[in-house]
């Protein structure tokens, strides 16, 4: 199964269709719900509810995900009836194949109960296909349209002193790299409040977009970076790292020790990242979709869908 673990959960929704082709008489025994079997509508939307709740048990690498909302409708013709399945849920990964099941299984019920009303071959079902999906990275976009201008500032003693690699940075990089962000500009410092606010203030004067500091975000003597950064910022948006916290917190109970901030300065955005490559990886994994949106969007200067400059 491909890993999902490291994605954020945001709402989905998937609309299907599935189309059964079948002669005007059983068409009319659809719409008087007059089968052999009873009502072939009602027992189709039922199977159809119960394949996208079991969707993961049929298909071998699909994801089991807790569905929030599953519906279908009917739409009868003279020969042909078109089945429409929507599917929602709040999870890590689309439902568009729990979509496609539903409405699949459903025309499916539907052939069960009509064969045995006309021959074989008059009962075709064709046309299954999705017809929309939402959210996920379709929606929330984790890269940029264009490029813009990012550093990452990592502070570690036992790094800067040689005694050890860089492994949170360097994957911090990497990841803003992969979403678009270019120049990436990366440095190592040791644990030293004035080094790090030349280091950030020297970001802020070249208008560097993104600034994210990596490490010193904990409670040690030496963990300096929020007390640093925290007067640079003019605008704290304290909605980001809690959303980073709340991400990691569920994989792991360590996450609710970060005293990690984020904010404006100026025109930049800046965000203290934790030190552990773990950390540093899953905060990025959970911001990234809003960061994009606040660089691109939100910043000042730039129109905002709401209205507002």
């Amino acid at each position: 199964m491909k890993d999902v673990s490291n994605k954020p959960d945001s709402f989905r929704s998937a609309r299907a269709q599935c189309c059964l082709r079948a002669p005007q008489d059983c068409i009319e025994r659809l719409r008087r719900g007059d089968t052999d079997k009873g009502d072939a509508l009602k027992t189709a939307r039922i199977a159809g509810i119960l394949a996208a709740k079991r969707t993961d048990e049929l298909l071998p690498l699909c994801h089991p995900l807790p569905i929030h909302r599953a519906e279908l409708e009917f739409e009868l013709g003279e020969e042909q009836v078109t089945i429409l399945a929507e599917v929602q849920t709040i999870g890590p990964t689309g439902v568009e194949m729990e979509a496609l099941t539903a409405a699949q299984m459903a025309a499916l019920t539907l052939y069960d109960m009509l064969k045995p009303h006309c021959r074989p071959d008059q009962l075709e079902i064709t046309d299954g296909r999705l017809l929309e999906k939402t959210g996920g990275k379709s929606q929330f976009r984790r890269y940029l349209r264009a490029p813009m201008s990012a550093a990452v500032i990592v502070l570690s003693d036992t790094v800067a002193a040689g005694r050890k690699p860089d492994t949170a940075g360097r994957s911090v990089e990497e990841g803003l790299a992969a979403a678009g962000f270019e120049p990436v500009h990366y440095q190592v410092l040791p644990d030293e409040p004035d080094q790090l606010r030349e280091a950030v203030q020297a970001q802020l004067t070249e208008g560097t977009a993104l600034i994210v500091t990596v490490g010193g975000t904990g409670v040690g003597p030496r963990d300096c970076t929020v007390d640093t950064v925290q007067p640079m910022l003019t605008t704290e948006l304290p909605g980001v790292m809690e959303a980073a916290r709340d991400f990691g917190q569920r994989r792991t109970p360590y996450a609710m020790m970060s005293r990690g901030i984020a904010g404006l300065a100026g025109d930049s955005v800046v965000v203290t990242f934790p030190g552990s490559r773990r950390g540093a990886e899953e905060t990025l994994a959970a911001l990234l979709p809003g960061l994009v949106h606040l660089l691109e969007v939100c910043r000042a200067g730039r129109p905002h869908p709401g209205g507002y400059q």
